[in-house]
Protein backbone atom coordinates (compact mmCIF):
# COMPACT_ATOMS: atom_id res chain seq x y z
CA UNK A 1 0.00 0.00 0.00
CA UNK A 2 1.34 3.41 -1.00
CA UNK A 3 1.63 5.76 1.96
CA UNK A 4 0.25 9.27 1.53
CA UNK A 5 3.15 11.74 1.64
CA UNK A 6 3.21 14.18 4.56
CA UNK A 7 4.65 17.69 4.52
CA UNK A 8 5.39 19.57 7.74
CA UNK A 9 5.39 23.37 7.48
CA UNK A 10 7.27 25.30 10.18
CA UNK A 11 6.83 29.11 10.20
CA UNK A 12 9.73 30.93 11.87
CA UNK A 13 10.83 34.40 12.84
CA UNK A 14 14.04 34.88 14.84
CA UNK A 15 13.99 31.33 16.18
CA UNK A 16 17.75 30.79 16.11
CA UNK A 17 17.79 29.58 19.71
CA UNK A 18 15.14 26.90 19.18
CA UNK A 19 14.96 25.85 15.55
CA UNK A 20 17.83 23.36 15.58
CA UNK A 21 16.25 21.36 18.39
CA UNK A 22 12.84 21.35 16.68
CA UNK A 23 14.21 20.24 13.33
CA UNK A 24 16.58 17.66 14.80
CA UNK A 25 13.63 15.95 16.44
CA UNK A 26 11.97 15.77 13.02
CA UNK A 27 14.98 13.93 11.59
CA UNK A 28 13.53 10.41 12.03
CA UNK A 29 10.34 11.50 10.27
CA UNK A 30 12.38 12.87 7.36
CA UNK A 31 14.16 9.52 7.14
CA UNK A 32 10.73 7.93 6.71
CA UNK A 33 9.90 10.26 3.82
CA UNK A 34 8.21 13.19 5.56
CA UNK A 35 8.99 16.53 3.92
CA UNK A 36 9.98 19.41 6.23
CA UNK A 37 9.61 22.98 4.97
CA UNK A 38 10.76 25.96 7.02
CA UNK A 39 9.20 29.31 6.07
CA UNK A 40 11.10 32.34 7.31
CA UNK A 41 9.27 35.61 7.78
CA UNK A 42 12.33 37.89 7.71
CA UNK A 43 14.52 36.80 10.60
CA UNK A 44 17.45 39.03 11.48
CA UNK A 45 19.26 36.34 13.46
CA UNK A 46 20.80 33.04 12.30
CA UNK A 47 17.53 31.11 12.02
CA UNK A 48 17.90 30.44 8.29
CA UNK A 49 21.52 29.31 8.57
CA UNK A 50 20.67 26.91 11.40
CA UNK A 51 17.56 25.56 9.68
CA UNK A 52 18.97 24.99 6.19
CA UNK A 53 20.91 21.76 6.82
CA UNK A 54 18.05 20.25 8.82
CA UNK A 55 15.11 20.85 6.47
CA UNK A 56 14.18 19.81 2.95
CA UNK A 57 13.41 23.39 2.00
CA UNK A 58 13.87 26.80 3.59
CA UNK A 59 11.89 29.54 1.87
CA UNK A 60 11.05 33.17 2.55
CA UNK A 61 7.58 34.69 2.76
CA UNK A 62 6.00 37.93 3.98
CA UNK A 63 5.97 38.08 7.76
CA UNK A 64 2.86 36.72 9.43
CA UNK A 65 2.26 33.18 10.59
CA UNK A 66 -0.78 32.66 8.32
CA UNK A 67 1.02 33.98 5.24
CA UNK A 68 4.09 31.91 5.99
CA UNK A 69 2.11 28.70 6.49
CA UNK A 70 0.12 29.28 3.31
CA UNK A 71 3.36 29.84 1.39
CA UNK A 72 4.78 26.59 2.70
CA UNK A 73 1.61 24.66 1.91
CA UNK A 74 1.60 26.05 -1.64
CA UNK A 75 4.93 24.39 -2.50
CA UNK A 76 4.62 21.30 -0.30
CA UNK A 77 4.64 17.95 -2.06
CA UNK A 78 2.53 16.14 0.52
CA UNK A 79 -1.13 15.24 0.26
CA UNK A 80 -1.27 15.54 4.05
CA UNK A 81 -0.16 18.81 5.65
CA UNK A 82 0.90 19.47 9.24
CA UNK A 83 1.61 22.93 10.63
CA UNK A 84 4.15 23.01 13.44
CA UNK A 85 5.24 25.92 15.61
CA UNK A 86 8.98 26.38 15.98
CA UNK A 87 8.91 25.68 19.72
CA UNK A 88 6.79 22.54 19.46
CA UNK A 89 7.74 18.89 19.00
CA UNK A 90 5.68 15.96 17.79
CA UNK A 91 5.25 12.42 19.12
CA UNK A 92 7.91 10.13 17.59
CA UNK A 93 5.28 8.22 15.60
CA UNK A 94 3.31 11.27 14.48
CA UNK A 95 3.50 10.36 10.79
CA UNK A 96 2.03 6.91 11.36
CA UNK A 97 -0.70 8.26 13.62
CA UNK A 98 -1.75 10.87 11.07
CA UNK A 99 -1.83 8.42 8.18
CA UNK A 100 -3.81 5.93 10.26
CA UNK A 101 -6.58 8.32 11.29
CA UNK A 102 -6.88 10.10 7.95
CA UNK A 103 -6.92 6.80 6.07
CA UNK A 104 -10.15 6.10 7.93
CA UNK A 105 -11.86 8.99 6.18
CA UNK A 106 -11.00 11.90 8.44
CA UNK A 107 -10.21 15.28 6.92
CA UNK A 108 -8.28 17.03 9.67
CA UNK A 109 -7.26 16.91 13.28
CA UNK A 110 -4.79 17.82 15.95
CA UNK A 111 -2.79 16.35 18.83
CA UNK A 112 -3.31 16.94 22.51
CA UNK A 113 -0.80 19.47 23.82
CA UNK A 114 1.63 19.27 26.71
CA UNK A 115 3.26 22.50 27.89
CA UNK A 116 6.81 22.51 29.22
CA UNK A 117 7.75 24.96 31.93
CA UNK A 118 8.38 25.54 35.61
CA UNK A 119 4.95 26.71 36.69
CA UNK A 120 2.64 23.86 37.82
CA UNK A 121 -0.36 25.66 36.31
CA UNK A 122 0.97 24.93 32.83
CA UNK A 123 -0.20 21.33 33.19
CA UNK A 124 -3.67 22.58 34.09
CA UNK A 125 -3.69 24.96 31.12
CA UNK A 126 -2.82 22.08 28.77
CA UNK A 127 -5.62 19.91 30.17
CA UNK A 128 -8.12 22.74 29.73
CA UNK A 129 -6.91 23.48 26.19
CA UNK A 130 -7.35 19.84 25.20
CA UNK A 131 -10.76 19.61 26.85
CA UNK A 132 -11.96 22.85 25.24
CA UNK A 133 -10.78 21.67 21.84
CA UNK A 134 -12.70 18.41 22.11
CA UNK A 135 -15.80 20.25 23.25
CA UNK A 136 -15.77 22.99 20.59
CA UNK A 137 -14.06 21.34 17.63
CA UNK A 138 -11.58 24.22 17.53
CA UNK A 139 -7.85 23.52 17.49
CA UNK A 140 -4.93 25.84 18.24
CA UNK A 141 -1.58 26.02 16.53
CA UNK A 142 0.15 24.62 19.61
CA UNK A 143 -1.74 21.37 18.99
CA UNK A 144 -0.06 20.79 15.59
CA UNK A 145 -3.02 20.92 13.21
CA UNK A 146 -2.91 18.38 10.37
CA UNK A 147 -5.21 18.32 7.35
CA UNK A 148 -5.74 16.73 3.97
CA UNK A 149 -4.54 19.04 1.23
CA UNK A 150 -7.88 18.97 -0.59
CA UNK A 151 -9.71 20.09 2.57
CA UNK A 152 -7.13 22.82 3.23
CA UNK A 153 -7.49 24.13 -0.30
CA UNK A 154 -11.29 23.84 -0.18
CA UNK A 155 -11.41 26.35 2.68
CA UNK A 156 -8.75 28.56 1.02
CA UNK A 157 -6.09 27.80 3.63
CA UNK A 158 -5.34 30.07 6.54
CA UNK A 159 -7.07 33.44 6.47
CA UNK A 160 -4.75 36.38 5.86
CA UNK A 161 -4.99 37.83 9.36
CA UNK A 162 -2.39 38.59 12.05
CA UNK A 163 -4.00 36.67 14.90
CA UNK A 164 -6.49 33.84 15.48
CA UNK A 165 -5.61 32.28 12.14
CA UNK A 166 -5.72 28.83 13.73
CA UNK A 167 -9.14 29.48 15.23
CA UNK A 168 -10.54 30.66 11.91
CA UNK A 169 -9.05 27.72 9.99
CA UNK A 170 -10.63 25.37 12.52
CA UNK A 171 -14.01 27.04 12.08
CA UNK A 172 -13.82 26.58 8.32
CA UNK A 173 -12.65 22.98 8.52
CA UNK A 174 -15.23 22.18 11.18
CA UNK A 175 -17.92 23.02 8.62
CA UNK A 176 -16.61 20.09 6.56
CA UNK A 177 -15.99 17.58 9.35
CA UNK A 178 -15.31 17.33 13.05
CA UNK A 179 -11.60 17.24 13.94
CA UNK A 180 -9.86 14.04 14.93
CA UNK A 181 -8.49 14.74 18.42
CA UNK A 182 -5.49 12.52 19.06
CA UNK A 183 -4.66 11.81 22.70
CA UNK A 184 -0.94 11.59 21.94
CA UNK A 185 0.75 14.86 22.83
CA UNK A 186 2.64 17.49 20.92
CA UNK A 187 4.97 19.22 23.38
CA UNK A 188 5.23 22.98 23.29
CA UNK A 189 7.24 25.53 25.22
CA UNK A 190 5.65 27.49 28.03
CA UNK A 191 7.82 30.52 27.22
CA UNK A 192 4.83 32.62 26.12
CA UNK A 193 3.13 32.22 29.48
CA UNK A 194 6.30 32.53 31.55
CA UNK A 195 7.72 35.57 29.75
CA UNK A 196 4.48 37.58 29.77
CA UNK A 197 3.30 36.38 33.17
CA UNK A 198 1.16 33.27 33.49
CA UNK A 199 -2.07 34.76 34.84
CA UNK A 200 -1.77 37.86 32.69
CA UNK A 201 -1.41 35.67 29.59
CA UNK A 202 -4.34 33.44 30.54
CA UNK A 203 -6.63 36.43 31.06
CA UNK A 204 -5.38 38.13 27.90
CA UNK A 205 -5.93 35.07 25.70
CA UNK A 206 -9.44 34.41 27.01
CA UNK A 207 -10.32 38.10 26.60
CA UNK A 208 -9.05 38.08 23.02
CA UNK A 209 -10.99 34.91 22.20
CA UNK A 210 -14.14 36.41 23.66
CA UNK A 211 -13.72 39.55 21.59
CA UNK A 212 -13.09 37.48 18.44
CA UNK A 213 -16.22 35.44 19.15
CA UNK A 214 -18.16 38.73 19.46
CA UNK A 215 -16.94 39.79 16.04
CA UNK A 216 -13.92 42.03 16.65
CA UNK A 217 -11.43 41.84 13.78
CA UNK A 218 -8.13 40.02 14.06
CA UNK A 219 -6.39 43.28 13.23
CA UNK A 220 -7.93 44.96 16.27
CA UNK A 221 -7.01 42.02 18.49
CA UNK A 222 -3.42 41.98 17.25
CA UNK A 223 -2.96 45.53 18.54
CA UNK A 224 -4.18 44.46 21.97
CA UNK A 225 -1.97 41.35 21.93
CA UNK A 226 1.17 43.40 21.46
Amino acid sequence: MTLSPISIVVPVLNEGQHIECTLTLLGPLRERGVEVIVVDGGSNDDTVARATPLADLVIHAPCGRARQMNAGAAIAQGKLLLFLHADTSLPPDADGLIRQVLAGGGLWGRFDVRILGRHPMLKVIAVLMNWRSRLTGIATGDQAIFVRREAFEHVDGFPDQPLMEDIELSRRLRSLAAPICLAQSATTSGRRWESRGLWRTIILMWWLRWRYWRGDSAQQLAKAYR
